[in-house]
Formats: structure tokens, C-alpha cells, sequence
């Protein structure tokens, strides 16, 4: 068990910076997970700290050692890849027990660790098949269990379930933090997948284009993100933003898009002190936009006039992508309605905003405006 450290750690690429002062400590035992879009480095950094990437500038720690021109195979750590990396000619034990065999470990204790992992993973009486025999739920238990059996200080994952079908992930996603739970060791994991962070990671780290947006928990991160990038890649569907303006009128905060204005509530306008007078961000997410008839209890509430375009029948609730009633086009607003709700497409509605949700983002820096967050604890 061990803790990892990135010191300002850069990794260029000749003229292009992969990862830039990248300056984060993990704790012993978390769950991290690097998230962000293609490119944004977050397998590159996860590739630094395996040992198969060189560091540009800064240094990685495991534990107390810094491990910079440490070998691999000499930094204690275990790594899962997206494509499992399974030997095919080999039978799930023995790819299992690969890497102890080279480490030359006893050979009773290589059959007792192999039989522990793969009973822990549900896959005991998969051993004496080949890779071409199995799902590939099955050969992503496989490369797990190829690393469990390895005993690490640190487990390193890059997107394991990229290769499974949507039900499949949601089983692997369980396991895996179940995984994490019984072992009580460090993880640090990589994806694309906004919702496999939100449901895996204790923190979560934001990379764009090679640099650290956000690190929080996954609540702080969809509750207060700290800039448009991070609250617009956090939460699906995405979180809906309007250019706009602000101003006092009557004692009121009211944000003007041009095509719609409506007032804040003054709990809540206390906390954009920096927003009065300003060119911002507006941002509502679609589970804050409500058709009034099933508008939730206790919250405040503007209502704007807008025409239905799209109707995404889900079952549990309805997604509705909605038009500007006034003008020709869409305007980028996606409501989740309660599915009891009738939308009708062409028809023009009125949508119920939670105001007590909204975020202000600055419309230059893009950073976010709101002060005294009441934060949940990392």
C-alpha cells in the first residue's frame, strides 16, 4: 500500500506539452480517476507513473520513492490496459500466474494467490480455458486477476471497460469498486467515461489538453465546478449555457440572455457578489428544468416560454430538447422532465428553471463565480 505523488510533473512530446505541471498527491488506499476527452493526457500520465513513459520535468513518488529511473517492473505497481493483453496461447491460470512465474515465486504460492484472486472475481472455473473461450467480461476479470495476484502497492487501470457492452460495464464498474473496498489499496484509474468516474472515484481528476481543471469529489465536482469546461463535461446530458448579462432591478438579481430573463432568488443571489454588471455564463442543468405541472416542492422557480423540438422517451423521464418559441433554431437547452409530463412536439410550453441551481461562470476567464461553496468533504 502507498501513496503517489505528481511533482509538478510535464511531459512533452517534442513540441507538443501532453501534460503540464501536473501537481497532485494521492492518498493511500483512494479510488482516483483521471477523466477528460481524447487527448487531454490522461493515459500519458497514468503511463509516467508505470514507469512506460518518460518524465519531461517534475517527479513521481510511490510511497516515499521517488521512481523517475526506476524500472517497471521495479516500482511495485500492477497495470490493467484497455485491450487485457492476454497471451492466447496460454490458459486463463497461467496467464494469471505469468508475472510471478518471472518473479520466480514459490510455486505452491503461485497456485494459492491465482486460486484467491480468481475466486474473489467469480471466475474459478474459468482457469483451464484459453483467452478465444471466453466473453470479454471474462477476459476483463482475467486481467484483473492478473494484477490482483501481483499483491501491489498500487493498482493502475486504463480504461478496463472500454471494450464491453453497456450491461457489462455496469457489472465490472460494481466489481471493481468492490474490488478496491476488499483489497484496501490504492487505485488510480483512467477514462473517457464521466460516469464511470462519478461512480467509481473517491476524487476525480479533470485533465484538459494537458491540464488540470478540477480535483474533488465526484459531488463537489457536479455541485461546484470550478469552470465552464468541468461543469459541461460533468453530468449527462451536459449542462445547458447561455451567454448573458447581469443586473440589479428593483433590489433583484436578474440574468438577461437577451431571449429570456429571469430573476435570481436572494439566497442564492448572494453568492455571485462579483456579477452584477458582468458578461457571464449562465448554466442550468436539464434535471433543474422542469415542466411547472411536476415542478419538485421547495425550490424557486422562473418561467420562460420555449417550443418542444425533440422528444427522447426514456421510461424513468423524458428528455426534451426545446427551441426558442420567439426565433428560428435551437437554442442549447435540454430539459428532464418527470416522465408524466406530455410534451407535444411544435407546441410551445413553459419550463420551470430551479434558480436555486443555477451557476455563473465569468463570460472571459470562465471560471466560476459563486462564492462561500458549501463543499462536501473530500
Amino acid at each position: 500500500m502507498a501513496s503517489v505523488t505528481y511533482d509538478h510533473v510535464t511531459k512533452r512530446f517534442g513540441d507538443v506539452t501532453a501534460v503540464s505541471d501536473l501537481d497532485i498527491e494521492v492518498e493511500d488506499q483512494e479510488f482516483l480517476v483521471f477523466v477528460g476527452p481524447s487527448g487531454c493526457g490522461k493515459s500519458t500520465s497514468l503511463r509516467m507513473l508505470a514507469g512506460l513513459e518518460e518524465i519531461t520535468e517534475g517527479r513521481i513518488l510511490i510511497g516515499d520513492r521517488v521512481v523517475n529511473n526506476v524500472a517497471p517492473k521495479d516500482r511495485d505497481i500492477a497495470m490493467v490496459f484497455q485491450s487485457y493483453a492476454l497471451y492466447p496461447h496460454m490458459t486463463v491460470f497461467d496467464n494469471m500466474a505469468f508475472g510471478l512465474k518471472l518473479r520466480k515465486t514459490p510455486k505452491e504460492e503461485i497456485k494459492r494467490r491465482v486460486h484467491e484472486a480468481a475466486r474473489s472475481l467469480g471466475i474459478e472455473d474459468l482457469l483451464d480455458r484459453r483467452p478465444r473461450q471466453l466473453s470479454g467480461g471474462q477476459r476483463q476479470r482475467v486481467a484483473v486477476g492478473r494484477a490482483i495476484v501481483r499483491e501491489p502497492a498500487v493498482f493502475l487501470m486504463d480504461e478496463p471497460l472500454s471494450n464491453l457492452d453497456a450491461k457489462l460495464r455496469v457489472e465490472a464498474r460494481a466489481n471493481i469498486s468492490r474490488l478496491h473496498l476488499r483489497l484496501a489499496t490504492t487505485f488510480i484509474y483512467v477514462t473517457h467515461d464521466q460516469t464511470e468516474a462519478m461512480t467509481m472515484g473517491s476524487r476525480i481528476c479533470v485533465l484538459s489538453a494537458g491540464v488540470l481543471m478540477q480535483l474533488d469529489s465526484p459531488q463537489n465536482l457536479y455541485d461546484f465546478p470550478d469552470n465552464v469546461f468541468v461543469a459541461g463535461f460533468i453530468g449527462s446530458p451536459a449542462m445547458n449555457f447561455r451567454r448573458a448579462t447581469v443586473r440589479q432591478e428593483n433590489g433583484d438579481m436578474v440574468v438577461d440572455t437577451g431571449d429570456f430573463q429571469v430573476v435570481v432568488p436572494p439566497a442564492h443571489a448572494r453568492h455571485f457578489p462579483e456579477a452584477i454588471g458582468k458578461e457571464v455564463v449562465f448554466g442550468i442543468r436539464p434535471e433543474d428544468i422542469h415542466d411547472p405541472q411536476y415542478t419538485p416542492p421547495g425550490i424557486h422557480t422562473a418561467q420562460v416560454p420555449a417550443q418542444v423540438d425533440v422528444v427522447e422517451e426514456m421510461g424513468n423521464e423524458k428528455l426534451v430538447y426545446l427551441a426558442d418559441s420567439q426565433r428560428e433554431g435551437l437554442i442549447p437547452l435540454v430539459a428532464r422532465f418527470d416522465p408524466r409530463t406530455r410534451p407535444v412536439v411544435g407546441n410551445t410550453v413553459s419550463i420551470a428553471f430551479n434558480m436555486d441551481n443555477i451557476h455563473l461562470f465569468d463570460a472571459t476567464t470562465e471560471q466560476a463565480l459563486r462564492v462561500g461553496r458549501e463543499r462536501t468533504d473530500v
